[in-house]
């Protein structure tokens, strides 16, 4: 006789879904777009051969980095996401709102219109200190009242954080008429990506990756209850700042490539969560896959709902990112951790 409860899917049966979700986002970004891919060309463009054929030159240099850029972004910033809310305990935490990529997006600012000169290295460490900077202010300023980091107060002061540097990098911008150079970078879309830029952001974001994964049972831990994690003897300083650190290199590495991108880091740690639970040793690899996927598929958005026009791909992530913002926020902390 047949139950009426369903068996569970099994949890490895999950991590081949999500692998193989993000086999199909590439394989789909690569084929679909202005000129469509055939299987044989695709062949040809992941096996560096074809060199005769324009057409698979052109797309491995254009449509080929531009989506493993696409790919790199979203796994930093799904898995950026989850550090911070796991830190902070904080369901809304998320670098686009809580300061780090608008302070990447003022230090790239200045960076365009003091040091026209400096180079995609040099940018890219910009946007590290730019991004260090805008949370430490938000943290700061959190911390100023007695009562702790609540996480009302975070996105407050992030909100009022944000505002001020985005209206900073615009009035330098405004000031040395380096505007649209600045617009250029942070247009948040991944035109124009190239190998060179892969090479310099994709060791830091790889090896931000790989710490976190070394440290995700100590954020489990962290995560529940720091007094509980200060009495089983974990150095809970020494971890946090590894933490903030990892942090800071995967918004900056991602400001650096797209420029600002919201939303991301708060929807990816959510679904990854009501898969695969709250055991970080499981959330921060599926926060990397099904953020690289979800960026992939955004980006085949942005490239094919007005083909040969592209609609920003910021504006597909705020449309899906907004209302499941609002629906955290009247969920609450409880029912949502």
């Amino acid at each position: 006789m047949m139950s009426g409860s369903r068996k569970p899917i099994s949890f490895a049966l999950k991590i081949v879904i999500s692998f193989a979700a993000l086999a199909a986002a590439f394989g789909l970004a690569m084929f679909l777009g202005a000129k469509d891919v055939t299987l044989h060309e695709l062949w040809l463009i992941l096996t560096n051969q074809g060199a005769d054929n324009d057409k698979v030159a052109m797309l491995r240099e254009t449509r080929y980095p531009r989506e493993v850029g696409a790919a790199l972004v979203g796994a930093a910033l799904g898995v950026a996401g989850a550090i911070m809310q796991g830190l902070t305990r904080n369901p809304l935490a998320d670098p686009g709102l809580l300061g780090l990529t608008a302070g990447a997006n003022a230090a790239l600012a200045a960076a365009v219109a003091l040091f026209s000169e400096l180079n995609y290295f040099g940018i890219m460490t910009v946007c590290f200190v730019g991004a260090a900077f805008g949370m430490f202010l938000v943290i700061g300023i959190s911390a100023v009242k007695k009562g702790g980091l609540s996480p009302f107060r975070i996105v407050l002061a992030g909100s009022a954080i944000s505002a001020f540097l985005y209206a900073l990098a615009s009035g330098i911008g405004l000031y040395f008429k380096t505007s649209k150079d600045v617009t250029m970078w942070t247009a948040a879309g991944l035109v124009g990506t190239t190998w060179g830029q892969i090479q310099a952001v994709s060791p830091v974001i790889l090896a931000a990756l790989l710490v976190t994964i070394l440290f995700s049972k100590s954020l489990t831990i962290l995560s529940l209850n720091e007094e509980a994690a200060v009495g089983l003897g974990l150095r809970t300083v020494y971890v946090k700042t590894v933490l903030y650190i990892v942090i800071v290199l995967l918004a900056g590495a991602a400001v650096a490539l797209v420029g600002n991108m919201a939303f991301i880091g708060l929807m990816i740690p959510h679904m990854v969560r009501a898969m695969f639970g709250t055991d970080y040793r499981a959330v921060i690899p599926m926060s990397a896959i099904w953020g690289a996927a979800f960026m992939l598929l955004a980006d085949t958005l942005g490239r094919t709902l007005n083909a040969p026009f592209e609609t920003p791909v910021v504006a597909i992530i705020a449309i899906l990112g907004l209302p499941f913002f609002l629906f955290v926020v009247r969920k609450g902390v409880k029912a949502i951790s």
